[in-house]
């Protein structure tokens, strides 16, 4: 059952809501709470650590929504607010998504379209984790793979189960934040890293609702998998809104002369995928390689910043659904010929 927690002075609300969403609270696919402010709200989550998503209205008295955001992100970096709110305007929605929130829907409600939100926002909680799980699993692995596995295991099997790999076909993306190790001696290394990691929580958030996971994180760039059907779309389609959601975000923070952009690379393909590392150590990372990997990063360091681009095999693929544009022929970094390279427009 989802615990959804609604945050909003007016009171009508609360019936409303019961009443437009009573067969999903029946069949205990939903369960409300309700709170009159932020402060209110904050109580309600310290009461309750299974709350799943905040909805929450930015004009309240006491503590409003935009406060009431900032303070959520320090509590709980799981916890995703969608603003309910009559204020749609880009001030406050760019605030707002500057503080946290995952999405917004105005008032007066379309209900239809709130549910469709709440069941996104759910779902992206939900990747986030079975993400954050599968990541403890792996570190788990690291740490007591000596004292559990081993003892049931001879050294070879232990090997050979954890070094074990197979032939995928996927795309890969590289997301690169342009310029930002320019800004690096500018800030605190507290702030730098801050910063940065609101971008990646961006990116990472139009990684998972496109159906892809993080391979790595390397410095200030990104690689990212899509696997399965249509998987060079859902890669492109994700990469377009990497772009969108990164130059929409505030230009200048800290007072830097500094508006973020990203220059990415995307290639589709045969890969090996498998566990990398020293079996030695305990020390292993499950990822993808070869050339179509490295195609891929060589494609992002082609980009110019603002830029999405592809090879001629992804290009054919995409170009059904997505606009592309022939930039000509282009040498990439170890390989023999110029290669022919399109950019991704919308």
């Amino acid at each position: 059952m989802a615990r959804i927690l609604v945050v909003d002075d007016e009171k009508d609300l609360q019936d409303l809501i019961r009443q437009k969403f009573r067969k999903k609270i029946r069949a205990e696919e939903y369960s409300f709470l309700f709170a009159l402010n932020g402060r209110e709200a904050l109580e309600a989550i310290d009461a309750n650590h299974d709350i799943d998503i905040v909805l929450s209205d930015i004009n309240m008295p006491e503590m409003d929504g935009l406060t009431l955001l900032s303070n959520l992100k320090e509590r709980n970096e799981l916890l995703k607010t969608v603003i309910v709110s009559a204020y749609g305007d880009m001030k406050n929605l760019r605030v707002a998504m500057n503080r946290g929130a995952f999405d917004f829907v105005t008032k007066p409600i379309d209900f239809e379209d709130l549910e469709l939100t709440i069941q996104k926002t759910l779902n992206h909680v939900d990747s986030l984790r079975r993400t954050i799980a599968a990541m403890k699993e792996n570190n788990i692995m690291k740490l007591y793979v000596d004292d559990t596995v081993l003892n049931f295991m001879s050294g070879k099997e232990f090997e050979s189960a954890i070094t074990g790999n197979e032939l995928i076909n996927a795309s890969v993306s590289f997301i690169d934040i342009c310029k930002f190790t320019s800004i690096s001696e500018q800030i605190k290394p507290d702030e730098l890293v801050n910063l940065l990691n609101t971008y990646f929580e961006v990116i990472v958030k139009e990684i998972l609702d496109h159906d892809g996971y993080v391979d790595k994180f390397i410095g200030d760039a990104v690689m990212a998998v899509f696997r399965g059907e249509g998987h060079e779309v859902n890669a492109a389609k994700c990469a377009l809104a990497i772009r969108n959601d990164i130059e929409k975000m505030e230009a200048n923070p800290l007072g830097l002369n500094y508006s973020p952009q990203v220059s990415i690379g995307i290639n589709c393909g045969e890969m090996v995928s498998g566990n990398i590392g020293s079996t030695s150590l305990k020390r292993l990372d499950y990822t993808v390689l070869g050339d179509v990997v490295n195609t891929s990063q060589r494609l992002q360091s082609a980009a110019e910043d603002g830029q999405i681009l592809v090879n001629e095999l992804m290009n054919e693929i995409i170009k059904s659904v997505l606009n592309t544009n022939n930039i000509g022929n282009k040498p990439l970094k170890n390989k023999a010929n110029p290669v022919e390279l399109f950019e991704v427009l919308d």
